[in-house]
C-alpha cells in the first residue's frame, strides 16, 4: 500500500492537493467540516450549498492564467467538465483595449494568458465531483478536526494524525503518513503546533480594504455588453471595482472600499446603494442596467482582510514534520488580486513534486517551504507593497487640502503617465505585463527588460498631451461627487480621522 495522505479541508486548496497527489497512487482521505454539495445544478449549489468553512464562497472568483494553464495542461478532462458547466474562458485578445485591437498580432504564448471565471460554488462543485471520481480518494464530510496527534522525535515535532469528530462516530483518531492542512485562514493547526512548542514565525500586513460583492444574471435574450474604452476593473482611489463574468450568463461586481471610507462602508451593503454606485461607473454601469441584468443575490461583505506569510523552517530546521499547510493557512493574500486559488494550486503541485523526490521527512519539509518561498514570495511582496501604497493614497484622498510631495508626485507620474500608459499603448508591453500579473513570470521581470524599460521611459517623456489617446476615459465621479449623489457626507470621514488623531 502507498503512503496515506490526510487532507484537512475540501476547498480549492484541498481539492488541488487531491488532484496533484491522486495521480501518484497514494491513498487520500479528505476531511471536510461542511456538508456535501447538492447533487443537482450549479444554480442550486450557489443558492443552497452551506460552506461555513469558506467565508468568501459567494464573492467574485477567477482562476488566473497560471491556474488555468495548470489545469489545461495536466487535467484536460477536468477542464472539459468546467467548460461544460458553463465556466468562461477569457483570452488575452479579449482583454486588449479597443484602441489597440487593430494592431494586435497573435503570438503562440497568448494561449497561456487565458483566465477562467465562474461563481466559486460552480468551480468547487465541478472540481469536487471530478476529484471524487478518482481512485484512492475518499471524502468524509461534516467532520471536524479537533486537534493534531504529535510526537517528539529528537528535536523535531512529528505530526502523525488528527483527532476528528462527527455526529455519527463521535471522536476518533485518524493516522496518516502525510497531513495536509488546507483548512483555510481559520485553521487551528498552526496554533496547536505552537502550543506544543513549535516556533513558527509570520509577517502580516493589512490589505486596507473591505470587500463587497453582488451577483447578477443577464436577462433572457440579452448579450453581454461589448467592452468599450471604460475598463471593467480599475482603482478610483476611494473605490476599487471589478467585473467578473461567470458561468451560465451570471456575473458579479466587486467593490473594494478602503477601510478609512466609513461612510461608504456603512451604506454599501444596502442593495440600492450598491447598484447606485455601479450606475455611476461607466465600466460596469452597462452591465447592471435594469434592462440588461437582474440582481440575483444580496450584497456580501468581507472584512478584516490581512495578508500573511508564515515561515515553517528556521535555520534549516522544520517546525513540524509530515505536516504541510497549503492555501490561506500558510499564505493569506488580498483577494483583490485573485491569487489565492493560484497560490494554493501551485503549492499543492510543489508538494507533490517534493514527496516524489524524497521520503525523508526533514528534507520534505525543507524543500517544500524553500520551493514555495522561491515560487510565490515575489508575488506576495509586490502585493503587500501595492496595498500599503493604496492605503496611504486612500487616506490622503479624504483630505481635500492634501498636497503630495515631489517624490510622491514623481513616482505617481512614472506609474500612471509612464508605466501604465505605455502598457495601454503597446500590445507587446501589455503581454509582458500580464505575464507577470498572471504568475507566468516574475512580477517585475517585464520592467527589468531593458527594451521594455526604455519604451516606458520614452512614453513617459512624451508627456500627457501626446499620450492623450492612451489614457482611459473618466472612471466615474470623484469622491465628493459620488458621496453627495449617494446622500452621504464627503467630509465626515476626514473629520473623524482628525478627531482620532
Amino acid at each position: 500500500m502507498g503512503e496515506q495522505v490526510l487532507i484537512i479541508g475540501a476547498g480549492i486548496a484541498g481539492l488541488s492537493t487531491a488532484l496533484a497527489l491522486g495521480r501518484t497512487g497514494r491513498e487520500i482521505t479528505i476531511l471536510d467540516r461542511d456538508p456535501p454539495p447538492p447533487e443537482t445544478s450549479a444554480d442550486e449549489a450557489f443558492e443552497q450549498w452551506e460552506r461555513k468553512g469558506v467565508g468568501h464562497l459567494r464573492h467574485s472568483h477567477a482562476f488566473l492564467a497560471r491556474l488555468h494553464k495548470l489545469i489545461r495542461d495536466n487535467y484536460p478532462d477536468l477542464m472539459k467538465d468546467l467548460l461544460a458547466a458553463g465556466c468562461v474562458e477569457i483570452g488575452f485578445a479579449e482583454n486588449i483595449p479597443p484602441r489597440l485591437r487593430p494592431l494586435y498580432e497573435p503570438a503562440p504564448e497568448d494561449d497561456d494568458l487565458t483566465i477562467l471565471t465562474s461563481r466559486r460554488t460552480t468551480l468547487e462543485l465541478v472540481m469536487r465531483r471530478y476529484v471524487a471520481r478518482q481512485p484512492h480518494v475518499r471524502f468524509h464530510t461534516e467532520t471536524r478536526v479537533r486537534g493534531l496527534i504529535t510526537e517528539r522525535s529528537a528535536d523535531s515535532l512529528r505530526v502523525r494524525g488528527v483527532i476528528a469528530e462527527d455526529d455519527a462516530t463521535g471522536r476518533r483518531e485518524i493516522f496518516a503518513d502525510v497531513i495536509v492542512d488546507a483548512a483555510g485562514k481559520n485553521s487551528l493547526g498552526i496554533d496547536w503546533l505552537r502550543e506544543k512548542g513549535a516556533t513558527i514565525d509570520e509577517v502580516a500586513a493589512p490589505a486596507g480594504i473591505v470587500y463587497f460583492t453582488r451577483h447578477y444574471r443577464l436577462r433572457d435574450g440579452v448579450e453581454p455588453p461589448e467592452r468599450g474604452d471604460a475598463p471593467g476593473a480599475a482603482d478610483m482611489r476611494y473605490i476599487k471595482y471589478g467585473l467578473f463574468p461567470a458561468d451560465n450568463r451570471c456575473f458579479s461586481i466587486t467593490l473594494a472600499v478602503p477601510e478609512t471610507e466609513m461612510e461608504i462602508r456603512r451604506s454599501i451593503v444596502k442593495p440600492e446603494i450598491f447598484d447606485a454606485i455601479c450606475a455611476e461607473i461607466p465600466g460596469i454601469a452597462k452591465w447592471t442596467a435594469p434592462e440588461i441584468s437582474d440582481a440575483k443575490s444580496r450584497v456580501f461583505g468581507m472584512g478584516e482582510l490581512v495578508s500573511r506569510w508564515r515561515t515553517m523552517v528556521k535555520e534549516g530546521r522544520p517546525a513540524a514534520l509530515n505536516y504541510f499547510p497549503i492555501g490561506d493557512g500558510l499564505i493569506r493574500t488580498n483577494p483583490l488580486y485573485g491569487r489565492g486559488c493560484s497560490f494554493a494550486a501551485v503549492s499543492a503541485h510543489i508538494l507533490c513534486d517534493v514527496l516524489e523526490e524524497t521520503s525523508d521527512p526533514t528534507q520534505r519539509a525543507v524543500k517544500y517551504h524553500a520551493k514555495v518561498d522561491a515560487e510565490l514570495r515575489p508575488y506576495y511582496d509586490t502585493m503587500v507593497q501595492q496595498d500599503l501604497a493604496a492605503t496611504r493614497a486612500a487616506r490622503n484622498a479624504l483630505d481635500p487640502d492634501h498636497k503630495p510631495g515631489f517624490k510622491a508626485r514623481l513616482l505617481a507620474s512614472f506609474i500612471e503617465d509612464g508605466m501604465m500608459t505605455a502598457v495601454r499603448s503597446d500590445v507587446r508591453l501589455l503581454r509582458a505585463f500580464m505575464r507577470g500579473f498572471h504568475m507566468i513570470e516574475h512580477p517585475s521581470l517585464w520592467l527589468k527588460n531593458p527594451r521594455n524599460f526604455a519604451k516606458v521611459l520614452l512614453v513617459w517623456a512624451r508627456g500627457k498631451k501626446r499620450n492623450a489617446a492612451f489614457y482611459p476615459p473618466k472612471l466615474g465621479p470623484g469622491r465628493r461627487e459620488m458621496l453627495t449623489k449617494l446622500g452621504l457626507s464627503p467630509t465626515a470621514d476626514f473629520e473623524r480621522l482628525k478627531t482620532a488623531a
